[in-house]
């Protein structure tokens, strides 16, 4: 059995993390919390062999990706410097999200409700389902992160949590990274 269409598939998944970087630390809400989250979201995609794609806005002015998530990205992976707010609008990320064959996009970052959203609605429009990790996105005010959910799941994105997400993709207890991913959550 294969399960429905909307939960995610880990040959057809990819981990998008948009603009963790060292200018938004102090600006925005629970910055700490969600990074450590998309850290946690990053190990145990390299544990499932899910491919792992990162951007940074405008890394000249705002700093590179805090070294809690960069630190945790696969060997060798190339960091999108873009301009475009939409992760989307870059050609190198467009390339690299090709490479992948990924039918499936897990998005988390920031803030919600400019690069993410933004992203995320081009994502939609590009044919692919995303699922936002709602608990893996912030903004400067609460007012802003539940705006950008709220179109974004209104628009089509499946809202989805680092745990919901992990073990969809896991799928079974079975699993030969149950255990790891487990204590990672926990």
């Amino acid at each position: 059995m294969s399960g429905h269409s909307n939960t995610l598939k880990v040959e057809e998944t990819v981990l998008v993390v948009v603009d963790m970087q060292e200018a938004f630390r102090p600006a925005v809400l629970e910055f700490e919390i969600i990074a450590a989250r998309i850290a946690t979201a990053v190990q145990a995609a390299k544990l499932l062999g899910v491919p792992v794609l990162a951007t940074e806005q405008a890394k000249a002015k705002l700093g590179k990706t805090v070294d809690e998530v960069s630190g945790a990205l696969p060997q060798g992976a190339q960091i999108v410097d873009k301009t475009a707010f939409s992760c989307c609008g870059s050609g190198a990320f467009m390339e690299q999200l090709a490479r992948t064959s990924a039918k499936q996009v897990i998005v988390c970052g920031l803030e919600t409700h400019v690069c993410v959203n933004q992203t995320v609605h081009d994502l939609l429009a590009g044919g692919y389902q995303v699922h936002l990790l709602t608990d893996c996105v912030t903004s400067r005010t609460a007012a802003n992160r539940e705006l950008g959910i709220a179109k974004m799941l209104q628009s089509g994105a499946i809202g989805s949590g680092l745990e919901m997400a992990l073990f969809e993709l896991m799928r079974d207890a079975k699993h030969e990274q149950f255990r790891a991913i487990s204590r990672m959550i926990k």
